[in-house]
């Protein structure tokens, strides 16, 4: 069985012969650029380099999926935000383009030919010509709950959801058309499946404000784009699955601070697959190749159906930390764990 069809198998829980290993947020660090010969800010602006760098996380990695949008400020750029793309050592980061929530938002007639969203949809059909039999093609698309924290800034919009929350769900509405759109023009494009990241995260946003502003959109995205999705918050998430598993959405991707992954996979349910779960700080930036071994198997023990980063990974990470995620997850099949010796040995999860 192909990388692709295990990653597309993994996204809705069917039976594969290895456990998948993937992400859904960015691999890249700055020892897989030099070991690829692509940097950033290129990578984010220039959509030959954006796909090299994406094949990395294959050819270098050995993940079952390629994901070429590795900033959050995508969308918003072409938005009109103003995006500083960052260097080779830091991320972008942006300015909002309005001062309040009741300012009306222009949604540009030509968004997609910007460069914020055209270089990555490029990107993702060079990548389709390219890898896309052999490996999972992973698009990426912001919700408007994060939309709204680019266009608007973080303290008004937060603000707004308790003094004018119907404002809010007008925005939101005008807002999850942006998300509509990049994501169908990714999947034309060559995406398999797409990563909807929206950062209702636990210290800026609450299981209620989650319930009343958020789940209702996430389940329209999962009825409206026409591919598997994978939802990805930031944090600790577990007051907040119960609501996430009932958006259909198909899979979640979890962070390592939600305490207990154990009660996490309950919670979960048996259809929504669940994907990352490897902490970046402890076990790929900080961790060693025997850390990031046990780490993997717990993980599979607990039953994590796509083994992964929980996050972005930080850009001073070591990526034979990543390598060896996958070295450990492809020994195991989906019905194996690991003894103490490091022997593999069947057993029911």
């Amino acid at each position: 069985m192909k990388p692709r069809e295990i990653f597309l198998r993994s996204l809705r829980r069917q039976a594969t012969p290895r456990v998948a290993v993937g992400s859904a947020t960015s691999i890249v660090t700055t020892d897989l650029m030099d070991e690829v010969g692509v940097a950033f800010p290129e990578a984010h602006r220039d959509s030959e380099t954006m796909a090299c760098l994406a094949s990395a996380g294959h050819t270098v990695l050995g993940y079952d999926n390629v994901m070429p949008l590795f900033s959050v400020w995508h969308e918003a750029s072409a938005l009109g935000c103003r995006v500083d793309w960052g260097t080779k050592g830091r991320m972008p980061d942006g300015r909002p383009a309005y001062a309040t929530v009741t300012d009306d938002i222009a949604i540009p007639k030509d968004l997609l030919e910007r460069l914020g969203c055209a270089v990555p949809l490029e990107a993702l059909r060079l990548l389709k010509d390219r890898i896309g039999d052999e490996v999972a093609i992973l698009g990426k698309v912001f919700g408007p709950w994060t939309l709204a924290y680019h266009l608007f800034g973080v303290q008004e919009f937060l603000i707004a959801t308790l003094l004018e929350p119907d404002t809010v769900r007008r925005v939101m509405r005008k807002l999850v058309e942006v998300t509509f759109s990049f994501a169908n023009a990714q999947i034309e494009a060559g995406a398999d499946a797409l990563c909807l990241a929206d950062h209702c995260t636990r210290d800026l946003c609450s299981p209620e404000s989650y319930r009343d502003f958020v789940a209702e959109i996430h389940q329209e995205c999962h009825e409206t784009i026409c591919c598997p999705l994978v939802l990805h918050i930031c944090g600790d998430t577990a007051d907040r699955l119960k609501y996430i598993r009932h958006t259909g959405i198909e899979c979640f991707h979890i962070d390592s601070k939600v305490p207990s992954m154990a009660e996490a996979r309950k919670l979960a349910g048996e259809e929504m697959a669940l994907m990352g779960s490897i902490s970046n700080l402890n076990t790929i930036r900080g961790g060693t190749l025997e850390s990031v071994s046990s780490d993997v198997r717990e993980k599979v023990r607990i039953g994590i159906d796509i083994i992964g980063p929980e996050c972005a990974v930080p850009l001073d990470a070591p990526f034979e930390n990543l390598k060896e995620i996958t070295r450990i997850a492809r020994t195991l099949s989906t019905d194996q764990v690991a003894t103490t010796d490091g022997e593999d040995t069947p057993v029911e999860l």
